[in-house]
């Protein structure tokens, strides 16, 4: 009887401790947490543009998630440029894509309308990204920027 006794209060006490588990950052679904906004200060000269790259930088980023997968993770970010009709978005890396002291900024880079269009509704304008970051790259990681013209989005482990 005592010894049953033991062994189940031990064992509740085992799976009373995996709580914290799930709120650690040992657990992979915490990497990443929410987002957080800040101002972007764009530079005198302007955003750098690379020669055979002519899109613009998305006028703000509203959402920016971190998504996990096997092999892996997934960025997704929302950009809204300021009128309908801006397509080809992508995640540009500011350092091919390797960390640099633990940080990895990208660059929302988008294609303006060929015709002046509406600017209509937030729902309307949302643009959407991805890029797949893999387990060995995300290792050396520890924020993930995205940068926008008013605005960047980071998240941090």
């Amino acid at each position: 009887m005592t010894r049953a006794l033991i062994a189940t209060v031990l064992i509740l006490g085992t799976l009373a401790g995996c709580g914290r588990v799930a709120e650690s950052r040992l657990n992979p679904f915490n990497w990443f947490g929410n987002s957080r906004s800040t101002a972007t200060l764009e530079p005198e000269s302007g955003y750098a543009i690379a020669e055979a790259d002519r899109r613009r930088m998305v006028d703000q980023v509203t959402e920016l998630q971190i998504e996990r997968t096997p092999g892996g993770a997934i960025i997704r970010a929302t950009g809204l440029p300021v009128e309908q009709g801006y397509y080809d978005g992508e995640l540009v890396s500011l350092s091919d894509g390797e960390p640099v002291n633990g940080v990895l900024e990208y660059h929302f880079r988008i294609r303006p309308p060929l015709t002046p269009t509406r600017v209509s509704t937030v729902r309307s304008r949302e643009v959407v990204v991805g890029l797949f970051i893999s387990n060995q790259k995300l290792a050396e990681v520890r924020e993930i920027r995205v940068i926008a013209q008013r605005n960047t989005r980071a998240v941090r482990r």
